[in-house]
């Protein structure tokens, strides 16, 4: 500010307009400055005139005039014309704009002006845009050789730049060594720590803070990033004292610390409290209620989270691309998919669907919903979609049964070079465990291994999966005794895979493990215990455990449990047992799934009359499912009721029942091949057919040998 009050008056009425054409982005009135300075002979002999003039043309992101104009500037050993530029690229957040400002770093130490602390700031969040640990790493080394330890302003722009680049090892190293920290530097690395979900070293930080003697340093920054920590109930604790406090300090009333509260009650899952922060907030803004929305979708409120919205656009708060993309999620999770559209129009009303997340929401509210053409679409519409976009299409193949397209799009991925994350190896494995492809589920475990992903959940529980529901239960069993953590999903895997290979017995002696190691069963742990009992005819534990449920867990059992029960009964041929079970479960909706459980299992033990009365239940209840009506028929069929035949069938017609037709696949050379009955669309059908018939004839020729056999 000395060298500016030495200017003349006119050049300090010229400097304080240019400022203020450059805030305001005049870009005219700029210009007109600038053939003043040109006319007047002024630009470029004055230093201070022409850095600001300088400024103004990088403020309005006129960045080829501005650079034309820094190369016909001769004050290039001055620092502070290069951070004009440097600084005004990296603020951007673009990554091209990041490069710029990068290269501009190099021509500086070429060009022999020495950087200072305003310089490596704009170097270092350029560096956190393209992600260049390299540069920062390299830059770090500069800022140790030229700028001193007690500058807060660089050392801070450290901290934050290895935090968001993931070293937060390097980070805390920075922080621990500086003499100096302010708020920023405090808020920054507990930040790091929340962003990596690392809520106890984050808390840890803050509790230092506050114990160090800089007490005076928490502002609402500091609060907005220790609450932002706390994301699952097992921290609620945590965040009710740090709420507490900022109630003592007076900072609760702050907009951006009244809506982290709201945020944190909600993610540590007590919607309870996170209402109440809502509804006490005097001042609500968007952020607010998103925050609002966004906590009852995390919640499984998803009917509520759309009544929010709706509340929100009757109040005249615009929404943001946040509020949207929790109301997309709470439109996939309860599958409401005219709302959802809705929305959609919505966004592309308000100029919200080109942004990769918003599409990412889209893609998957679709998917969720059933419309995987549209969410296809989605998907086609970006040109380069990023990881998340093509794991939510990949799992939306796999959730709507497609699972030979969400591997084919995820070999075409691969083919774009672009790395899986967790999620994406999950949802493939899933596809493998649903085709029963084991070959290619151990590829998909080598690149598991290849792109060094642990056995952490959700991958050890998807592998774990995999190979129990392609039989390789040795392999499956490995893999989650490797698990460094087991959560319920990797036990039920396990369950159920011994289940369903016929190993029950291990199935309840690993279920009884689970109980040891505390582990909460829920209710898909209960589906499959019963199934093992079922399988292993152990009808007084299947009993057992179904009153277990609710005895010691608290689990009502549904109408699952109930099949269970019914064919646990069933399979060991008690079927008068099963049907007095059927009959007193009037409180359970089971609409028709135990009837014909019940049927089955008649048939099974050639018990006619109880096979007619659960057919002729089915028949009562409207079933539209052609195995109820064949086999209740076939009954009527072995009795020589044939005219209760024709009557069943003439049901079945005037209903409109058909028989769904069978489908079938098998694994060869790493490709599976469908076929469905009456399809003529396999490449190989002729050649197919033809071999069968050839097998067909060399059993009938068999058969026919082994008759003449006997007769002689």
């Amino acid at each position: 500010m000395n060298q500016v009050s030495a200017l003349s008056p006119q050049s300090r009425h010229l400097f304080a307009k240019l400022r203020h054409f450059a805030d305001q982005k005049t870009i005219s009135n700029g210009k007109s400055i600038h053939a003043h300075l040109l006319k007047t002979a002024t630009f470029p002999t004055c230093s201070i005139l022409s850095t600001t003039l300088l400024n103004f043309y990088a403020k309005c992101h006129l960045f080829s005039d501005a650079r034309r104009l820094f190369a016909e500037t001769p004050y290039k050993q001055n620092a502070v014309l290069w951070n004009v530029l440097i600084n005004n690229y990296s603020q951007l957040g673009l990554a091209h704009h990041s490069l710029s400002s990068l290269q501009l770093f190099k021509q500086m130490l070429r060009h022999g002006s020495l950087p200072n602390s305003h310089t490596f700031a704009g170097v270092f969040s350029a560096a956190v845009v393209l992600e260049d640990a390299v540069m920062a790493h390299q830059a770090h080394s500069l800022v140790v050789k030229l700028v001193e330890s007690g500058d807060v302003f660089v050392y801070s722009s450290m901290v934050n730049v290895y935090a968001k680049l993931g070293f937060l090892d390097e980070a805390r190293n920075v922080f621990d060594e500086m003499p100096v920290r302010n708020s920023i530097t405090w808020s920054t690395m507990i930040s790091g720590y929340a962003s990596r979900r690392l809520a106890d070293k984050a808390f840890g930080v803050f509790r230092w803070m506050l114990s160090g003697g800089a007490e005076e340093e928490t502002n609402e920054f500091v609060f907005t990033s220790i609450l932002s920590a706390f994301t699952s109930p097992e921290f609620f604790n945590m965040g009710k004292q740090v709420h507490g406090l900022a109630i003592k300090n007076g900072l609760s009333e702050i907009v951006s610390v009244g809506n982290a509260v709201v945020t944190m009650y909600a993610k540590c899952g007590s919607l309870k409290n996170s209402i109440q922060m809502f509804e006490l907030s005097t001042e609500k803004n968007s952020i607010t209620w998103s925050a609002m929305i966004t906590g009852h979708a995390h919640n499984g409120e998803g009917e509520k989270a759309l009544a929010l919205f709706h509340d929100m656009h009757s109040h005249g708060m615009k929404p943001s691309e946040y509020t949207l993309v929790g109301v997309l999620n709470s439109c996939s999770d309860t599958e409401q998919i005219n709302i959802g559209k809705q929305v959609h129009a919505y966004l592309v009303k308000a100029g919200f669907e080109h942004q990769m997340y918003i599409t990412t929401s889209l893609v998957d509210m679709y998917a969720k919903c059933g419309y995987i053409v549209e969410a296809q679409k989605g998907f086609d519409y970006l040109h380069e979609p990023d990881l998340v976009l093509w794991t939510s299409m990949i799992g939306g193949y796999v959730q709507n049964g497609d699972n030979e397209k969400a591997f084919s799009l995820y070999c075409t991925m691969q083919t774009k070079g672009i790395a899986p994350n967790e999620l994406t190896m999950a949802s493939v494995l899933k596809a493998c465990s649903s085709l029963s492809s084991l070959e290619q589920g151990k590829q998909v475990h080598a690149h598991v291994v290849k792109n060094g992903f642990s056995l952490e959940v959700p991958i050890g529980s998807a592998l774990s999966t995999m190979y129990s529901k392609c039989g390789a239960l040795e392999d499956g069993y490995f893999v989650f005794r490797r698990m460094p953590s087991v959560d319920v999903i990797s036990w039920n895997a396990m369950i159920s895979g011994l289940a369903q290979n016929g190993f029950g017995n291990e199935a309840l002696e690993l279920f009884e493990e689970m109980q040891r190691e505390n582990a909460k069963p829920d209710y898909v742990t209960f589906v499959n215990v019963l199934s093992a009992c079922s399988h292993m005819g152990l009808v007084d534990r299947g009993r057992e455990y179904f009153k277990l449920m609710f005895d010691k867990f608290g689990l009502a059992p549904r109408v699952e449990h109930y099949a269970c029960m019914v064919d646990v009964l069933g399979r060991a041929g008690k079927l008068l047992e099963a049907r007095e079970f059927i009959e007193s479960a009037a409180n359970i909706d089971h609409g028709l799934c135990l009837w014909r459980i019940l049927l089955s299992a008649s048939r099974n033990y050639r018990d006619f009359e109880m096979g007619i009365y659960a057919g002729e239940k089915l028949v009562e209840l409207g079933s539209s499912e052609s195995s109820a009506y064949v086999l209740l028929s076939s009954i009527y069929s072995a009795l020589g009721r044939l005219e209760d035949v024709e009557r069943v069938r003439r049901v079945m017609n005037t209903r409109g029942v058909s028989k769904e037709p069978g489908c079938s696949w098998i694994e060869l050379k790493n490709q599976v091949h469908v076929f469905v009955v009456g399809d003529l669309l396999h490449p190989e059908i002729k050649d197919i057919r033809q071999e069968l018939w050839r097998f067909s004839k060399v059993i009938m020729e068999d058969e026919l040998d082994y008759e003449t056999v006997l007769e002689e």
